[in-house]
């Protein structure tokens, strides 16, 4: 059994299910798309500040030197905005849809999520605040100031909180493996962000022991809150989208149960060669050869769950980006733990191609994946069609081919440039030429992505404000297969 809540075929009953996902829907439109639509925001500006960035590689002197429009300042605020304004609140929107969903039970106490949305956004406009006035940590993955971070803390402690009450409420005896992957991403990151800002920040361990922190953190923020939510919607939406069910409900626990397992340990490889102990950085090397498994477990259920049906993403925006992110969590995990041998490490350890692999996790893998789930959900939290199925391939292929571009030139160009700063015979300055093509081609992918996010909150605007079709009843989200060739997922 998979992650799907097919109707039954009884009409009388089948009439029942759709009052009642009516009623979920409505118990959750409020808060899935105040997050929504915040996150929406924060991606806008997270790509000016990106494309900004990348800018700033190949012409430095580019908008002058101003603390805000400065190099450092504006590449903490795309980090930081992007991992905290956009992939948090995006994964927040559609866990809670998909706990509601799949527990077939209306949201607990909706306000209060709309209080924590509130309180999240305060914290992002508290942090990029700090950063633009000079004020960031510069520690990786934490560059808000010290004061923003509580902020995060009490409104993820809502979230967990109604989120899980509104599990406990569940009317479905079953337990899906999606929820199996949001109860966990709700379970670990109040813990991992609440334990490192200690260590870090507000009772500061001594020694390389704030390094050790800072990438544990680092890393699990992407394998143990990002990815359970884009692997819990990718399991729901797959299955949902063709009308079958997951392929193996055990293997699919199997990827779970190992990634909760091994993915702990991962993130020190980063350290290798620094003042760490041996063993650490052996055991996260460890710990990221074991990801084979539950990466490996994921790939195979999700492509035997699509086997003869592919033809379905010639139609389907929600499948088209979902497979495309889950085929990319596939190429970037093999990567990074490839990546992690010390052999290897020695040459990308940082370069280009370190940024290269991130994008694809965090972005070609998660950020696909957030989009194609909002193409699903919203009209169902709306009423209303999507304005234009030609713009949503536009925003698809925009940003598949940015990804790819953006992808591809810094891993190729970033081997090679750990190849030069490993011989003693190259100066840095050729380096740094032989990388401006490379970097010029990260500038043209960052682009066309940003040109995919403007096409996508231009969409979001018309379906939310009320300016496009109206859906023709009820019945059109019934959520069944044949559903799918209707103009809510409107053939493109």
């Amino acid at each position: 059994m998979g992650s799907t809540d097919f109707p039954p075929a009884d009409p009388a009953a089948v009439e029942q299910a759709a009052l009642e996902r009516a009623a979920i829907d409505a118990s959750a439109r409020g808060p899935v798309l105040w997050f929504l639509v915040s996150a929406t925001f924060w991606l806008l500006a997270g790509s000016t500040f990106g494309l900004l960035t990348a800018i700033k590689f190949t012409h430095p002197d580019f908008l002058g030197g101003t603390l805000p429009l400065s190099f450092g300042p504006l590449r903490m605020a795309h980090l930081s905005v992007v991992a905290y304004g956009w992939m948090s609140m995006a994964g927040i929107a559609v866990a809670i849809w998909l706990m509601c969903r799949l527990s077939r039970a209306e949201l607990f106490q909706p306000r209060l999520l709309k209080v924590a949305c509130v309180i999240w956004n305060i914290g992002v406009l508290a942090g990029l605040s700090g950063i633009s006035h000079g004020k960031g940590t510069s520690v990786e993955w934490l560059e808000f100031p010290i004061y923003a971070p509580p902020f995060l803390i009490a409104a993820l402690g809502i979230i967990v909180a109604w989120t899980v009450a509104t599990f406990a409420q569940r009317r479905e005896s079953h337990i899906y493996v999606s929820q199996w992957y949001i109860l966990g991403a709700l379970f670990w990151m109040p813990w991992l962000y609440t334990v490192v800002n200690f260590m870090i920040f507000w009772v500061p361990a001594t020694g390389v022991v704030q390094a050790g922190a800072n990438w544990w953190f680092a890393h699990n923020v992407l394998g143990l809150w990002l990815s359970p939510i884009g692997l819990g919607a990718a399991y729901y939406f797959i299955p949902k989208v063709i009308g079958r069910p997951i392929y193996s409900y055990h293997l699919s626990l199997v990827g779970f149960w190992t990634l909760a397992l091994f993915y702990s340990w991962v993130g020190m490889h980063h350290l290798i060669g620094g003042p760490i102990p041996a063993w650490l950085a052996t055991a996260s090397v460890a710990g990221s050869i074991m990801m084979f498994i539950p990466v490996i477990a994921v790939a195979v259920n999700h492509h035997l769950t699509m086997v003869g049906y592919f033809r379905v993403l010639r139609y389907s925006p929600t499948l088209r980006f979902v497979v495309f992110g889950s085929i990319s969590y596939t190429l970037a995990s093999l990567q990074g733990s490839v990546e992690a041998l010390k052999d290897v490490n020695q040459v990308t350890h940082f370069t280009d191609y370190t940024v290269g692999h991130a994008h694809l996790g965090v972005y070609a893998f998660f950020s696909m994946v957030m989009f194609g789930s909002a193409y699903y959900i919203v009209p169902r939290l709306t009423g209303r069609e999507w304005a234009s199925p030609g713009l949503i391939a536009l925003h698809f292929w925009a940003c598949a081919l940015g990804v790819t571009v953006y992808v591809v030139a810094l891993t190729i160009g970033g081997w090679f440039q750990g190849l030069m700063l490993n011989d003693p015979n190259v100066l840095f300055a050729d380096i740094v030429r032989y990388l401006e093509p490379y970097r010029f081609a990260r500038t043209v992918g960052g682009s066309l992505m940003t040109c995919g996010h403007v096409i996508f909150a231009i969409l979001l605007a018309l379906n939310v404000l009320g300016w496009s079709r109206p859906a023709l009843g009820r019945r059109r989200f019934t959520d069944t297969k044949a559903h799918e060739t209707a103009p809510v997922e409107m053939p493109v």
